[in-house]
């Protein structure tokens, strides 16, 4: 042990010398020294970020323009898009908790079409802010949303037959 202490300390300089004369008091004063105050920089650079921000998210909203969805043709309408999203939304948790190694592939590809759905029900809900309230819109938005929950129902179905193999044999045999 004493031999690699020795080792070391022969291995490496170290400075064994006394520091010049007026060392401490030279430590010292720059210790006494008044701190430069970096942190008001930051405060004036935060409130203004803060103010821009504020200014971006007022700026924002007066100049966006409301889109006119299904629920604002009249209140009928909110019902159904109530109804429907709610619907969609509990059948979307129900997919997600049959997600396994052996659905992941069926469970994707209805995610892809429901999101090309979603894509479709945008340029619906552009048509509908360009010609108003056309029954042929409504119509096909409402026939959007009946295709994105029966392909939901149908996933689920296909969920329950992977989950349970023997619930077709019985079927077939009642």
């Amino acid at each position: 042990m004493e031999n690699k202490l020795e080792d070391f300390f022969s291995e490496n300089k170290f400075d064994f010398q006394e520091p010049k004369s007026g060392h401490l008091e030279r430590f010292e004063g720059k210790l006494n020294q008044p701190k430069k105050n970096s942190k008001t920089s930051w405060k004036w650079l935060s409130a203004a970020a803060s103010v821009v921000l504020v200014l971006g998210f007022w700026l924002g909203s007066n100049h966006q323009k409301k889109q006119m969805d299904l629920a604002d043709v009249s209140p009928k309408m909110e019902e159904v898009q109530n109804y429907f999203v709610s619907t969609i939304h509990q059948e979307l948790k129900n997919l997600e908790k049959n997600r396994n190694l052996e659905t992941e592939i069926i469970i994707e590809e209805a995610l892809e079409r429901l999101e090309e759905l979603e894509d479709n029900y945008k340029t619906f809900v552009k048509e509908l802010n360009i010609e108003g309230n056309s029954r042929q819109i409504i119509s096909e938005m409402i026939q959007n949303y009946q295709q994105r929950l029966e392909i939901l129902e149908n996933v689920l179905i296909q969920l329950e037959q992977i989950k349970n193999p023997n619930l077709i044999k019985d079927e077939i045999y009642l």
